[in-house]
């Protein structure tokens, strides 16, 4: 098959799983901003976020080198995803002993001690879903995802629904319902891809676990860097201001995700095109091309995004997080950011780098962390997501020079900076300009120049899923 063909083939299989998964999030808010106070959302999401932050380092982020190593045509599968299964349930009783500490943290009106069995529970039950879909994934159960992820839109909105609206249980019943939903995750992985055929209780091959946590090692810094990046700015907006601020703040990152749903529909693809391609001739132009065509994609979608914010966060959320808007631009700028950083984590997938993409990460870490203390006592959340923008841009310009190294990639800097001009002027119209008719003909603009700009990239993302559209139909 045509590289650029099972590349949009892969994209469309991912985009039935991820696309559902994603927009459940959209849909719920309406209900769950309705169930639940900006105190209790905002507790919830910390929650959430302090499991986000423990999988990594609980499990060695080892579903990173399962995906990784599952691609390698001569690896023994079987060998993968039983150090993927060790390591995760050994690195969990680990966790164990050391999950008492958590019960004490306490960020001004949050204390994370009331949620520790759920955290525990969370830990467990995510740790082992991700390793399932990573392996799953890197083995050529695409389908297979795309299938899963129906069934977890499915069971969440029916557990969330179900334990926040009869059974009120608010903030556990939020998590209890993530949790549930990761349970039917794993059951219906394990039995599909009969997942069980793959685990050596005996006979493994050491080399090959070696391997895999060299790998995966240095991503646990990583993926806790990224966290800092893209999470901390939610307790230091908790610690400066209180829960509520940082509940309508949550609620504004909502919007942003839209343009994650494109990226994270596309990047699921790209990864597993990245490695196959990695060793031609024409993976210079082949990366470059693609990377214009992601890039366009992902500054269109924030440019309709910015325009049309106020209006989404009227649908999505209720009349008390109606002020969270006034983060959605800014927000979206750095989100775009951190799509075009996330597909030059492609080429370090490739080579086996993760050690450049710990230090890479670490720049922007570092910068967030440092502009969140500057920006947030003075602008309130908006300096939170300020500070965002700035560690994105960071680490792209690290990334895109690092990266070179090994492949060179044409950015076409003047576009990209074109089109950072452009929303960056959109959110500033958006946040500044009172007179609605002198700021929706501004956007509208605006928003007309994003599209001219990027209508060769457009046109071909468009040729490419249409085509392959047509050819199933035909087929």
């Amino acid at each position: 098959m045509d590289k650029y063909k099972k590349l949009a083939s892969n994209t469309l299989i991912f985009a039935i799983g991820t696309f559902s998964s994603k927009a459940l999030s959209f849909l719920l808010m309406p209900f769950v901003t309705r169930m639940m106070g900006t105190g209790d959302y905002g507790a919830a999401d910390l929650v959430q976020q302090t499991v986000n932050v423990l999988i990594p380092i609980v499990t060695l982020q080892v579903n990173s080198a399962a995906l990784r190593f599952s691609l390698d045509k001569a690896a023994n599968k079987a060998d993968v995803f039983t150090v993927g299964v060790r390591t995760t349930l050994i690195g969990f009783t680990v966790f164990l002993f050391c999950a008492y500490p958590l019960s004490f943290l306490t960020i001004n009106d949050f204390r994370l001690g009331d949620y520790i069995i759920l955290i525990i529970a969370f830990v467990l039950v995510s740790s082992f879903r991700q390793l399932c879909q990573q392996f799953g994934r890197g083995s050529g159960h695409v389908k297979l995802f795309a299938v899963d992820g129906i069934i977890s839109t499915a069971t969440t909105l029916l557990f969330t629904i179900l334990f926040l609206g009869p059974f009120k249980w608010g903030v556990t019943g939020y998590i209890t319902a993530i949790i549930a939903s990761d349970v039917c995750s794993v059951i219906f992985f394990t039995f599909t891809a009969r997942l069980y055929n793959y685990v050596k209780p005996k006979c493994l091959d050491k080399t090959i676990g070696a391997q895999m946590l060299k790998y995966c090692t240095p991503l646990i810094p990583t993926v806790v860097l990224w966290w800092i990046i893209n999470v901390s700015d939610r307790y230091m907006v908790t610690y400066f201001i209180d829960s509520s601020a940082n509940g309508l703040y949550t609620a504004a990152s909502k919007i942003p995700n839209f343009v994650i749903l494109f990226s994270q529909i596309f990047i699921d693809a790209w990864q597993l095109s990245a490695v196959d391609e990695y060793d031609s001739d024409s993976r210079a132009e082949f990366f470059s091309k693609v990377f214009r065509i992601y890039s366009g994609g992902v500054f269109a979608v924030a440019s309709v995004l910015i325009l049309m914010c106020r209006f989404i966060t009227k649908i999505l959320v209720s009349n008390a997080f109606y002020d969270s808007w006034k983060y959605v631009p800014i927000l979206i700028i750095a989100t775009s950011f951190s799509c075009i950083v996330n597909f030059l984590a492609s080429v370090y997938m490739a080579e086996k780098k993760s050690v450049m993409s710990l230090l890479t990460a670490l720049s922007g870490a570092v910068t967030n962390f440092v502009l969140n203390l500057v920006f947030i006592p003075r602008l309130g959340a908006n300096g939170a997501a300020i500070a965002t923008v700035c560690a994105f841009l960071v680490v792209f310009v690290t990334r895109g020079a690092n990266t070179r190294r090994y492949i060179k990639i044409d950015f076409k800097l003047p576009i990209l900076i074109a089109q950072t001009v452009i929303i960056a002027a959109q959110s500033a119209a958006m946040l500044f300009v009172e007179n609605e008719l002198i700021l929706y003909v501004a956007e509208i603009i605006l928003l007309g120049l994003m599209l001219l700009l990027n209508a060769r990239q457009i046109s071909e993302l468009l040729k490419l899923v249409l085509g392959k559209l047509l050819n199933k139909k035909r087929s």
